[in-house]
């Protein structure tokens, strides 16, 4: 008889080889047939709102591991709410308008000059969309769950009108004002810029140590005194205005190589050492106050230079008396205006000098340096120069060094609600923790917000100007203008007049001949999308305001998490978040920043193309993502490992259920056996875990005990030894049906614990399933760990130690297996000595420890004080023998009882009455 087709072996046709690349596209076709999403939102409807609120990525090129880290953590955490009892809506989004896009129509050979603006903006309109349906494509590949077919996009007429309302609702309150100030400028882009959209780059710069001579010292100081003053930017010295001092420092007047300065007293030495003095007399001192409103005489052009008073003077470097450029800096110009003085800015938009440098006009500023260096030399007041590298602010797209320069810029005032915004901070939860202090932190020391760009590709502020120059910015206007631009869009500002854009009749006391003009500046990309939470959590029907989740980069807080939470106080005086969940940046697996110079780019396209997404969604969960990520082909191997383990385990699970119905078959608690009951407790408590960790937003810690309890708890273990049942025993045989009801639930519990992370796999498994009614997993829920007793609490103190004693066992096997005294471990007989606290364990009649072992024999052969001098082991001393007797045909044991039936001599009695009674029957 062919006693292998009487066993039950498992069956299944679930693929060992996922071919994810391949099968992954077919799973989301699948998907996009039933309209997954909708199919989700109708099952969870009713349920209280989860809103996971997306950031929007720039609609500009192909995606890249940052994208990909970011919206796989988003999916995941949406698509477990949706499994816990919530109704979790996501809805996709992107940012539309800035200069990455007008640059990149430039480079396409778009000549701006012989078009309108309003041409050129359809342009960027046309080019912005199809780069979303690029992006959507490849979001879509990573198996992002979403309402794609109506994402919200901040070009859209909508989304516009509703940040003109923004804007209006800001302005009403007294938020919004134009001034001249100084902002951050890049000459690269001639545009003012946000400190969001600023970078900081190592860059080498001209230190210079300038004289600047008393003029009038009030009887302070004589006029053969020279105020010594530092900078690394000489091209702002023909816009010196005033020296600032600190009131409470401590000045010398010195005696240095023949001339006399005034320096901060605590910075003498240094500067002695930097300019390279050799004979230094302190001839008096003075405290800062007593110079204010002395002045020198500006260097090159003889006029005056105030001394004034200023807090911001440090004595951490320079020499405590501070070249004062009110044109060129926001303490400058702070101080500077305390003081009556102009705001000179002797730089355009490109950043050339103009007249107002006489001896320098049209060149560029950078280029300025020198000359101005060497001018200051021919007067006898360069004191030192050498150069430095130093941290530098740079324009983030165009990667150029950027300026401070003073000019006419809308501001949103952050000063007027300040302790709003930080009142907002704190009722707000952060993951992680130290996301509170660096946002709260960030708000309290940033000055006002310039929200005007000198660009076409973005939404107008929507000002107007009567003929006297006010700005109008009245109810009637914004609301106006909302109507205009949901109807036509803000192309509609462009190609009208301004009286055209005013609501008919409109007059203003500023213009009795009823002309106006309009702003031709557009709104900073960060106003864009810091209105996403009007524009789109209360302008759609299907999410609600303020989200619960805010998720994007550490990056962002200085961008969408400052200018979402200024705008949302602004208007509504609270956060547009609930939480705040920040994650690191992806790095090369040395922890170097990929670039294509370095050639360490990774792009998560290759990473599917190769792999599949759900390996990279497995990376995603199995990193520590509130820090930098690491990313590599190895790491991406290593993840492939445990995915093919966990795919393995799921499929060797299903195998062992084909003849399992769990509406008949199941086996009650009650019922199963205590190896069973401590396999379901193990599951139970892993249910636990992992609901807890997702709840935490701890994707590794989920990684990480699935992982274990697959390879532990699963392989090396319980499906190790329900091979002699499930395999052996009779298809209805107590201990076989008690082992498939363990192993249904826990298939069916793996599938649901990990489709957040890999859904393709999840769903793939889950169409094999032919006893649960869902159509998906995703359009299921989560499982419930039950309660756990006393009974249980006894069955896992009783398991770990017997798991201790398995572990002396199962070593002292492989020496044996090591030594030639074994092959496979069912050839050997077990003799154990073991204390006497624990023979009541090894003794107990309701564990079969041979199976229990996977060996063919196993007794108790006394007290751990009798073994014998070749025992091993540490819980228990353990010998290995040779089990005596025949190897079963049919389960390959030796339990000594083979050739007891005549009629299967080759069987064991067990073997034996299988076949008799179930095969021959």
């Amino acid at each position: 008889m062919d006693y292998k087709s009487t066993l039950l072996m498992p069956k299944t046709e679930f693929p060992m080889r996922g071919n994810l690349p391949k099968n992954e596209p077919k799973m989301q076709e699948k998907w996009e047939e039933m309209d997954i999403y909708e199919k989700v939102q109708e099952r969870t409807e009713g349920r209280p709102f989860f809103v996971l609120h997306d950031g929007p990525p720039y609609a500009n090129g192909d995606l890249h591991m940052g994208h990909a880290l970011n919206k796989v953590l988003k999916d995941i955490i949406v698509r477990h709410r949706s499994m816990t009892g919530y109704h979790a809506p996501y809805v996709p989004g992107w940012d539309t308008h800035g200069l990455p896009i007008e640059q990149a129509l430039v480079n396409k050979g778009v000549n701006r000059k012989e078009m309108t603006v309003a041409e050129f903006r359809e342009l960027c309109k046309e080019y912005a969309l199809e780069q979303i349906d690029r992006q959507r494509t490849q979001f879509k590949r990573i198996g992002v769950r979403g309402n794609w077919k109506n994402p919200y996009i901040t070009l859209k007429p909508e989304f516009e009108a509703r940040q003109i309302g923004v804007f209006g609702d800001m302005a009403k309150k007294g938020y919004i004002y134009k001034g001249k100030k100084p902002v951050y400028w890049s000459p690269s882009s001639e545009s003012a810029l946000a400190e969001a959209e600023i970078e900081y780059k190592d860059k080498k710069s001209p230190s210079i140590y300038v004289a600047f001579p008393v003029k009038d010292g009030k009887g302070v100081l004589d006029t053969d005194v020279n105020f010594l003053i530092w900078t690394t930017t000489p091209w702002t010295i023909p816009a010196n205005l005033a020296i600032s001092v600190h009131p409470d420092f401590d000045y010398s007047v010195v005696e240095a190589d023949g001339k006399k300065y005034i320096l901060a007293k605590d910075l003498l030495e240094d500067v002695s050492s930097m300019v390279g003095w050799e004979q230094v007399e302190t001839l008096r001192e003075l405290k800062g106050r007593e110079l204010e409103h002395l002045t020198a005489e500006h260097p090159l052009y003889g006029r005056d230079s105030l001394i004034i008073l200023g807090d911001h003077v440090t004595i951490d470097a320079g020499t405590g008396c501070v070249h004062t450029a009110p044109g060129h800096g926001e303490d400058d110009f702070r101080v500077g205006k305390a003081n009556g003085l102009d705001v000179l800015c002797p730089v355009d938009d490109r950043g050339f000098m103009t007249e107002e440098a006489p001896g320098f006009e049209g060149l560029f500023y950078d280029k300025a340096n020198k000359p101005i260096t060497d001018a200051l030399n021919e007067k006898g007041a360069l004191v030192h120069l050498e150069f430095i590298t130093h941290s530098y602010p740079h324009d983030w797209r165009s990667k150029k060094p950027v300026i401070f320069r003073a000019t006419s810029q809308w501001f949103a005032s952050i000063d007027k609600f300040r302790e709003d915004l930080l009142q907002a901070i704190r009722d707000t939860s952060f993951t992680p923790a130290w996301g509170e202090t660096r946002l709260y932190n960030m708000v309290r020391d940033r000055g006002d917000w310039c929200i005007s760009r000198q660009r076409a590709w973005g939404v107008p502020i929507p000002v107007f100007y009567a003929e006297n120059g006010e700005p109008v910015i009245t109810d009637e206007t914004i609301g106006h203008v909302q109507k205009l631009f949901r109807e036509h869009g803000s192309n509609v500002w462009f190609e009208r007049e301004a009286e055209d854009l005013l609501p008919e009749g409109f007059t203003h006391p500023g213009s009795p001949n009823g002309k106006f003009t309009k702003e031709t500046d557009i709104m900073d990309v960060w106003f864009d999308s810091g209105s996403t939470h009007q524009g789109v959590l209360v302008e759609r029907d299907d999410l609600v305001y303020p989200a619960d989740l805010y998720l994007e980069g550490s990056d962002q807080y200085r961008g969408w998490f400052n200018s979402s939470l200024t705008t949302s106080v602004a208007v509504n005086g609270h956060a547009p978040y609930k939480g705040i969940l920040s994650h690191g940046f992806t790095l090369d697996g040395e922890g170097r920043k990929m670039s294509k110079s370095l050639g360490n780019v990774i792009v998560p396209a290759k990473v599917m193309d190769q792999m599949g997404a759900d390996i990279l969604r497995l990376w995603v969960s199995s990193a520590d993502y509130t820090a930098d990520v690491h990313v590599s082909d190895a790491i991406f191997k290593q993840v492939s490992e445990v995915y093919r383990k966990i795919r393995n385990t799921l499929r060797f699970l299903h195998g062992n259920l084909s003849d399992f119905d769990p509406a008949k078959d199941r086996v009650a608690k009650e019922d199963l056996r205590p190896v069973d009951k401590y396999m379901d407790l193990k599951l139970q408590r892993l249910i636990r875990t992992v609901r807890d960790a997702y709840d935490r937003y701890e994707f590794m810690t989920v990684y990480t005990s699935v992982n274990n309890f697959v390879t532990v708890d699963l392989s090396s273990f319980y499906l190790d030894i329900a091979k002699d049942v499930v395999y052996i025993e009779a298809a209805d045989h107590p201990h076989r049906r008690a082992m498939q009801t363990v192993m249904y639930d826990t298939l069916t519990a793996l599938l649901k614990l990990m489709s957040p992370i890999i859904p393709h796999t999840a769903d793939e498994m889950w169409s094999y399933l032919q006893h649960e009614e869902a159509e998906s997993v995703q359009l299921t829920d989560m499982p419930d760990a039950r309660e756990e007793t006393d009974e249980d609490f006894a069955l896992m103190a009783r398991f770990t130690e017997l798991m201790e004693v398995r572990d002396d066992v199962l070593k002292a096997l492989e020496e044996a297996r090591n030594g030639k005294v074994i092959g496979k471990s069912l050839e050997a007989a077990v003799t154990v000595y073991v204390p006497e606290d624990l023979k009541v364990l090894l003794t107990s009649g309701d564990i079969d420890f041979a199976q229990f072992f996977i060996v063919s024999g196993f007794r108790i052969g006394g007290n751990l004080e009798n073994s014998p001098a070749d025992a091993t082991g540490s819980r228990v001393r353990v010998v290995v023998e040779k089990a005596e007797g025949e190897k079963c045909a049919r389960c390959w044991s030796v339990p000594g009882t083979v050739g007891e039936n005549p009629e299967h001599p080759e069987l064991c009695a067990r073997c034996a009455d299988v076949v008799v009674n179930h095969y021959e029957a």
